[in-house]
C-alpha cells in the first residue's frame, strides 16, 4: 500500500486501521474512539494518510491530523486559530497563527458534543473557504 497522500481512500483508511491496532493500548483506543466521533460529526469526512504515517481527516481541506506519541494523542486542527472553540477544547499549540491541538493523555475524556461541534465547525470553515475560491 501507499504511505503518502496518493493512496486511495480505502487504502489510507486501512492504514488508519492498521496504526490502532498496532498502538495497542489507550493510544490506539483513543485514536479509535476520536476518529469515530469525527465521523459522527462530518459523515462526507475522507481520511487519508500522510507524512509517512499520520492519519489525516479532510473536508475541502484538511480539518484535524490524529498524531500518536508516546504520551498523547494530538489532535491538530490545520485552521483551529480560526474555528470557534467555545468549550476551551484546545489545550496545545495554542501560540501559532494558524494551527491548534488537542492533547489527550491517558485516562482522559474528551467533550464528545464539544468535539463533534468543533470538527463540524473546522469542516463548515473548509467548505466556506473553498466556494469563495471558487468564485473567484
Amino acid at each position: 500500500m501507499n504511505n503518502d497522500a496518493e493512496g486511495s481512500t480505502q487504502d489510507s483508511s486501512l492504514l488508519i486501521d492498521q496504526r490502532i491496532a498496532e498502538l495497542d493500548d489507550w493510544r490506539g483506543e483513543m485514536l479509535a474512539h476520536v476518529r469515530a466521533l469525527i465521523h459522527k460529526a462530518v459523515p462526507d469526512v475522507v481520511e487519508t494518510w500522510k507524512w509517512r504515517g499520520v492519519p489525516v481527516w479532510e473536508k475541502d481541506g484538511i480539518i484535524c491530523t490524529g498524531e500518536t506519541y508516546k504520551a498523547v494523542v494530538k489532535l491538530t486542527f490545520a485552521k483551529g486559530a480560526f474555528v470557534e472553540d467555545p468549550s476551551g477544547l484546545f489545550n496545545a499549540s495554542l501560540e501559532g497563527n494558524a494551527r491548534r491541538a488537542i492533547d489527550l493523555r491517558e485516562g482522559e475524556t474528551i467533550d464528545e458534543q464539544a468535539f463533534m461541534a468543533l470538527t463540524r465547525n473546522a469542516a463548515a470553515l473548509n467548505t466556506a473557504k473553498a466556494k469563495s475560491k471558487s468564485r473567484s
